[in-house]
């Protein structure tokens, strides 16, 4: 290949760049038009626009995704994961176009990309699988018996699945699981299994050529999961001993055997709490975790996945080494349900650490939208054990400023600290078990080394009111000037090179020792640390040591809001309204659902948050709204 067009977006768009670029193989992006200016776009060599925002106008339309290959002159398709990169259709299309297809035969993405056909093969191979079904009907739920799990055939990344515990629920599961796999891979079809409760989540990496060659590339684990999306990804799995790692992986190549599969794919199991083991499904492409086996197999499937694609046999396969932890770096807000965040990124900074990578889709001034999945980066840190691989990754997580959005980085640094987590005690349910350990803290001295930093900040560029009037001048020889950040009071005076400072009745020295665009030095009362802040419409954002802060300027003449009741059902993030369930009149009770809102990718269930009556309904199905605003309001009894 001499040019490879990227019929995907964000970081692994990126991923795949860099690696074309070492191989000198030019690059052509794709973009909707609300990714002009993407990072994905910026380091490729040419890009090509497809279409409005919305990804069944863009990139789901493989149509336009081939016109646009051919029209850059591209010999060559890289699909990366999600969006078609399991599009059997698609994947002919770019063959029967004389194209170099970077993926797996389309027959093998047929079937083992179905999840129903993938578990008869499983069964026919005799590899283990869970009860379960390919009619999604209330009568096979009941022989299967709950809980059990709904989940869409095709696709991946937890989308369209739900758990559904008792009958009663079942055909609302099933209605937004179809609803939500329509939205995400362009087919509704469902499935059903049964629900393993605490098992543990362990996949296999296999690769084929096109002379018949296969072989696996070890385990990842990937247990710590959010609605059945993976948030934390390591090698070695804690599980394992050498005798389950051989089992599982004979039985990912025999899976791998039976397709003539070509390329990268990964074979996912469950391990039960008895040691047994489970054939969950097949993804054939690559993974968002595959940086855990580079690390560990010392190797660039990316790398692999073109020279295979171009004939060549596959490479000899090293002993493993060492280990690796990936995370998952979301725009989302864990403490409000993992609801989608968006906004400008303002600074993007990372450190250097030894032993650690961050492959990201974001830079400094990208616009993270309501359109596409809240993924911004993943960092992967390697080491000679895993305990090493955990304390390299939470430095450079705690050194990672990614300011302007909010982020999951302090519930990843809570959970790799979490004694469970290094004891490597971990299973599909451990959000759940340690909710309570993992909720947010209550960190006084960040908040306090933010605020000083942004009061130290705003000294330094002094916006006069007058000209001549001198720096720290106050109008009062009776009180210190003042301004109120987040509510709290702030004053200072002049103090020798900087300012003695009064916050929440505890005075401090503060001196601002250096300062180049975002970053700064401070010191408080003798000790120095480095942090970054931006401003941006009325706010500081503040990356300070072990995490970020959000930092307002509270207005001393706000303008009037409108008042709304308590109990209103407001929208937590721009998106779309696709159902409103109640009406004006109706009565409801704590926990009834009042909307449903689709955002990022994902089906949102708003609740009521206590019993009422349904004053004024605001929004109808199709309604686009910003964060905020007023779905539903709800007067008492």
């Amino acid at each position: 290949m001499d040019k490879l067009l990227i019929a995907n977006r964000g970081e692994i768009a990126v991923r795949i760049a860099r690696t074309c670029k070492e191989l000198g193989i030019r690059t052509v992006a794709v973009h909707s038009s609300a990714d002009e200016d993407a990072l994905h776009v910026r380091v490729c060599d040419e890009a090509v626009c497809i279409g409005s925002p919305a990804p069944s106008e863009s990139y789901l339309r493989g149509e336009v995704l081939l016109e646009a290959a051919v029209r850059s002159g591209a010999d060559g398709v890289h699909p990366g994961y999600g969006f078609l990169s399991e599009n059997s259709g698609f994947a002919q299309m770019v063959i029967d176009a004389g194209l170099t297809w970077v993926g797996p035969p389309p027959k093998a993405i047929a079937v083992m990309g179905s999840k129903s056909r993938a578990r008869d093969l499983a069964v026919e191979l005799g590899v283990p699988v869970l009860p379960g079904s390919t009619e999604p009907t209330l009568e096979a739920a009941r022989s299967i018996g709950f809980p059990l799990l709904v989940k869409a055939v095709s696709g991946g990344g937890g989308r369209g699945m739900r758990i559904v515990r008792e009958e009663a629920g079942f055909e609302e599961a099933c209605d937004a699981a179809s609803r939500e796999a329509q939205s995400a891979f362009g087919d509704g079809a469902l499935m059903l299994e049964r629900y393993l409760e605490r098992p543990r989540h362990v996949e296999i990496q296999v690769f084929g050529d096109q002379h018949g060659g296969h072989v696996h590339l070890y385990e990842r684990e990937c247990s710590i999961q959010r609605r059945h999306q993976k948030v934390v990804e390591e090698h070695p799995s804690t599980v394992l001993d050498e005798t389950l790692r051989e089992e599982m992986g004979a039985a990912a190549v025999r899976l791998s055997k039976a397709m003539n599969y070509v390329g990268a794919g990964t074979v996912e199991f469950l391990v039960g709490p008895d040691g047994g083991f489970y054939f969950l499904e097949m993804n054939t492409r690559l993974q968002v975790e595959h940086p855990v086996t580079e690390a560990i197999a010392g190797v660039d499937l990316v790398a692999w996945q073109l020279a295979i694609a171009e004939g060549a046999p596959l490479p000899e396969v090293g002993p493993r080494r060492g280990a690796a932890i990936e995370v998952r770096v979301y725009a989302e807000d864990p403490d409000a349900g993992y609801a989608p965040r968006t906004g400008v990124v303002l600074d993007f900074h990372q450190g250097r650490h030894p032993g650690v990578r961050i492959d990201s889709g974001v830079a400094t001034g990208s616009d993270v939208s309501v359109h596409y999945d809240p993924m911004l980066a993943k960092v992967i840190a390697e080491g000679d054990d895993r305990d090493q691989a955990r304390r390299r990754l939470i430095r450079a997580l705690e050194d990672l400023s990614l300011l302007g959005v909010g982020t999951n980085i302090d519930h990843l640094l809570r959970i790799l600290r979490h004694p469970a987590y290094a004891a490597g005690e971990l299973h599909t349910g451990f959000l759940e078990d340690h909710a309570q350990d993992l909720s947010p803290g209550d960190d006084q001295e960040r908040v306090r080394w933010a605020m000083l930093g942004c009061a130290a900040r705003m000294l330094a560029e002094p916006r006069a009111l007058l000209p001549g009037i001198p720096k720290g001048w106050r109008n009062s020889r009776w009180r210190d000037p003042s301004l109120y950040l987040g509510g709290v009071e702030l004053t200072w005076r002049g103090s020798g090179d900087g300012w003695l400072m009064a916050l929440d009745g505890t005075s401090y020295q503060v001196q601002l020792v250096s300062q180049e665009g975002p970053a700064m030095r401070l010191s408080v009362d003798g000790l120095t640390r480095q942090m970054r802040v931006v401003e941006a419409e009325g706010a500081w954002f503040v990356h300070v040591l072990r995490g970020s802060v959000s930092v307002s300027r509270d207005d001393p003449w706000p303008a009037p809001q409108e008042e709304v009741a308590p109990g209103a059902c407001k929208a937590p993030m721009p998106g779309k309204v696709l159902t409103v369930a109640v009406e004006t009149g109706q009565s409801v009770a704590e926990g009834d659902l009042m909307a449903v809102l689709e955002a990022m990718k994902t089906e949102h269930r708003l609740l009521a948050p206590r019993d009422g009556i349904v004053s004024v309904v605001r929004v109808q199905p199709g309604d686009q709204v910003d964060a905020g605003t007023v779905l539903v309001a709800l007067q008492e009894e």
